[in-house]
């Protein structure tokens, strides 16, 4: 099915699917926080990843561990481990909606950098997507009702961390095997959080295990498919579809934590599907269909 999309097509269901096993991971990880804290949170996801990726290369371990970026590839790894601990301590103290809301700066910091680091267009539509997206997060915050607190500095570090591990991915590229990048972000994360919770281990019991191991798998799914997104589309064009991660995390919220959304979540986060909605139609039909008038390659 995805072979037969377009490119842009399989960049955006990419992205969408890696937000969506995220937001799984991120309620998987306030689990682990509330039965054993986020630094067995942290040393799941990343020991977990890593097991995950060494069973799944094993027969091409030499090949995957061969990187053309060394340096690149422990950039993105430290912005990676950044975000990830900075998300997950903040769900000690946050909802997943509240956290999620505040970290969704993210799209406007992507597409900047995009255009700053990577020259890639910044166009009116993708403008315009990013604003209105942003208004719809705005809508759920609703600045000045109590969400922006001290602890908010936890998903906004998240947010800057996760736009440099972004345009870091995007800058590598096609130009090496996405299960490298995965390798070396599992690695790093791996050695740093086993140190970590020497110091803070709480013996897990059988959910708090069946946690781990859950969010180990759909957070290597999800790393897996944020880079096959960055791979086939530019960071402007995917980061309106960051903001779907208010609508999974809402779901989740209300679903596992009994954490509901008011009227105004609702409203905001209609608003930001139809941003993304109106980015998707503008990239894949429109875009094309102007390309292919004046006879050139739409891609």
């Amino acid at each position: 099915m995805l072979a037969r999309m377009t490119q842009k097509n399989r960049a955006i269901v990419y992205m969408i699917g890696a937000i969506f096993f995220f937001t799984c991971m991120d309620a998987l990880a306030k689990g682990i926080n509330l039965r054993s804290g986020p630094a067995m949170a942290l040393w799941a996801r990343y020991t977990g990843q890593m097991v995950f990726v060494l069973i799944l290369v094993a027969p091409r371990l030499k090949t995957v561990a061969r990187t053309k970026y060394p340096g690149f590839q422990f950039l993105r790894s430290m912005f990676l481990f950044g975000a990830t601990a900075s998300f997950f301590t903040g769900l000690g103290y946050m909802g997943l909606a509240e956290i999620t809301a505040i970290m969704d700066i993210n799209p406007v910091l992507i597409t900047l950098g995009a255009a700053i680091f990577l020259g890639e267009a910044l166009g009116p539509r993708r403008i315009l997507g990013i604003v209105v997206a942003m208004i719809g997060a705005m809508i759920i915050i609703r600045p000045g009702t109590g969400v922006f607190s001290w602890t908010a500095i936890f998903p906004l570090m998240a947010a800057v961390c996760y736009s440099a591990y972004s345009l870091a991915t995007r800058h590598i590229g096609n130009r090496e095997d996405p299960w490298t990048s995965l390798l070396y972000a599992a690695l790093l994360g791996s050695v740093v959080t086993s140190g970590i919770v020497v110091w803070n281990w709480q013996t897990p019991d059988l959910v708090a295990l069946l946690l781990m191991l859950g969010l180990a798998m759909v957070g290597t799914i999800g790393q897996l498919s944020f880079i096959r997104a960055f791979t086939e589309g530019e960071a402007a064009m995917l980061a309106p579809f960051a903001y779907t991660g208010l609508i999974f995390a809402t779901l989740w919220g209300a679903l596992i934590y009994d954490e509901y959304p008011d009227l105004w979540t609702v409203v905001g986060a209609i608003v930001v599907v139809g941003a993304g909605l109106y980015v998707w139609y503008r990239e894949t039909k429109t875009a094309p269909a102007v390309a292919e008038a004046k006879g050139q390659d739409p891609v």
